[in-house]
């Protein structure tokens, strides 16, 4: 199983592949397992403060694999799936940036998006496929994609499952970043380098937990919430060394999470 997603970890930046490139990284129950074990252990793991997930080979992550839809298709499945929801990502308390090197479709649209940060070859091939496989939007894609896009464009791409660019996703604001194939690993990696330079990964796991369920609060709540949230922050260490190394001018030493 360990093969099915490769992991390395490099200045404060663990690097997660998917490894199925047979399939460009086709989306298996095993592989799932895998990557949320391994979130779960960078969660815990003070050496990690960012993540970037990536695929091998031509793709991020293909969707599905086919052999699993068959199953599914003929009664045949019969696997026992992970009690882990498919947007396990968005609780892990540190920043995960999705490095979209190739094609980019179905279930690994999903994958993409739950991260917090997407950056995407110019190239790479993304669509929802759904509506050309009988399918629905999965997962919380439905929730996700108005909430970074708009309903308009959002309803384009679910309904139509047309393929399009990672250019043409930069410009419909659903990544952060449209950059040649060859560079998209190691810019998402040097962003996440930077983060684990100089930012708190206190501060990044209350912010991430903030924006990724303030969605669905008022602006009265969320407000009340982060009142409350920086008095927690003044009592931290990282809020004393944020402003000595500011003050000192020099890079700070936050503590692990």
């Amino acid at each position: 199983m360990a093969e099915l997603v490769l992991s390395s970890v490099d200045q404060g930046v663990l690097t997660l592949t998917f490894n199925r490139p047979d399939t460009l990284n086709a989306w298996t129950d095993a592989m799932g397992r895998r990557y949320f074990d391994l979130l779960a252990e960078a969660e815990k793991d003070p050496e990690v403060r960012a993540v970037v997930v990536t695929g091998a080979g031509k793709g991020f992550c293909s969707g599905a694999d086919f052999k699993t839809l068959n199953a599914i298709q003929t009664g045949s499945y019969d696997a026992i799936p992970d009690p882990r929801p498919n947007t396990f990502p968005t609780t892990i308390g540190k920043p995960i940036i999705a490095a979209v090197n190739g094609a980019c479709a179905g279930l690994g649209m999903v994958h993409a998006l739950v991260c917090d940060l997407v950056f995407t070859a110019e190239d790479a091939k993304w669509t929802t496929a759904f509506p050309r496989r009988g399918l629905i939007a999965e997962y919380g894609l439905s929730w996700v994609l108005p909430r970074i896009m708009g309903q308009q464009r959002a309803m384009d791409i679910l309904l139509s499952g047309r393929v399009f660019t990672g250019r043409e996703a930069y410009e419909l604001g659903l990544v952060n970043r449209a950059v040649p194939g060859d560079r998209v690993v190691a810019e998402a990696r040097a962003y996440a380098r930077e983060l684990a330079v100089h930012s708190s990964p206190a501060s990044m796991a209350v912010i991430k937990r903030q924006v990724w369920h303030d969605w669905d609060a008022t602006l009265e709540a969320s407000a009340k919430a982060a009142t409350q949230e920086m008095i927690a922050s003044f009592g931290r260490p990282d809020f004393a060394e944020g402003v000595t190394s500011f003050l000192e001018r020099r890079p700070p030493n936050f503590p692990p999470l």
